[in-house]
């Protein structure tokens, strides 16, 4: 019998790659064989997290055989997963996104309304009593603090933040010199090509028939990232002629000043105006106080598509 396979979605961040480890350790825990995966390539905050640890990172994956037994973590979108994941046997979702998945059999589903996939699954440790190793701490703890910005995002919820303050006392780390190193090590985007940037933290989805990509780039300065706007927008066209886009927005999110500058091209970009508010002058526009996608960008343009 064949290992069960877990991943998170395409693009990986953080919360994925990390989910993705500790699902697969507890899941050895009981008694289950299964591997960690990952869909994509590792990024330069995910790297300082498993350099910190001198772990090896999951094993990439490009596509998964028909009726292979899965278990998702930080996803459950069909478009944020394997192109054959209709022809797959999930298993088991952990998630704290909004249900997209349908299936015609029962499986088991935890989703909650939580900033990080590592806040549930440290819930299901507990559940489970399976211990939480410093090494498993230390991947928990990044994720919530990569997904909520350093317990800055809106999607943050107490238990996040209580969590978190628990795990990094486990871990032996000092949560706000530990989660700004890692967070600085993201935003260095010096070595990346446009392509590679655009790509990043791209997540495509469907608003009221719209196919719409949202990218999300986070940075300490705003103003070197649009020092690459010309090449960005190039890419941007490319990437909407490409997959015929009605909207890519990019999101520079400042991580110190908790603002988002956009560059929303497409022959929807009306809905970036209307959902904020704005006029995008030559293509861009300041989103004050928006940092989180899944909180403050994709459910408001839905609203206003």
């Amino acid at each position: 019998m064949s290992k069960t396979l877990i991943f998170g979605h395409k693009n990986p961040d953080t919360d994925s790659i990390t989910s993705s480890l500790v699902m697969a350790n507890l899941e050895k825990a009981l008694g289950n064989d299964v591997e960690a995966c990952r869909l994509g390539k590792i990024n330069k905050e995910t790297q300082y997290v498993l350099d910190y640890l001198k772990m090896d990172p999951p094993t990439l994956i490009d596509s998964v055989e028909d009726g292979a037994d899965v278990i998702l973590v930080d996803h459950n979108n069909p478009m944020e997963s394997i192109d054959n994941i209709d022809n797959v046997n999930v298993k088991k979702v952990i998630d704290h996104h909004a249900v997209v998945l349908t299936t015609g059999y029962p499986l088991y589903y935890r989703a909650e309304p939580l900033g990080c996939t590592e806040t549930v699954l440290y819930k299901l440790y507990k559940e489970y009593g399976v211990e939480i190793t410093k090494e498993i701490a230390t991947l928990m703890v990044s994720g919530i603090v990569s997904d909520t910005l350093l317990f800055k995002s809106p999607t943050c919820t107490p238990m996040d933040k209580e969590v978190a303050e628990e795990l990094a006392r486990k871990a032996g780390v000092d949560i706000v010199e530990y989660g700004l190193e890692m967070l600085k090590a993201g935003t260095d985007i010096s070595d990346l090509s446009v392509d590679e940037i655009l790509a990043l933290d791209a997540k495509e989805i469907d608003i009221k028939g719209n196919k719409v990509l949202i990218n999300q780039v986070n940075t300490a300065s705003i103003d070197d990232v649009m020092k690459m706007k010309d090449a960005l927008e190039e890419g941007i066209n490319k990437a909407i002629e490409e997959k015929g886009l009605d909207l890519f927005m990019l999101l520079i999110t400042d991580i110190v000043n908790s603002n988002s500058q956009t560059i929303s091209i497409g022959k929807r970009a009306d809905l970036v105006e209307k959902s904020y508010n704005v006029v995008l002058e030559d293509n861009t526009a300041l989103l004050k106080g928006v940092v989180s996608r899944k909180k403050q960008v994709i459910p408001v343009l839905t609203d206003n598509a």
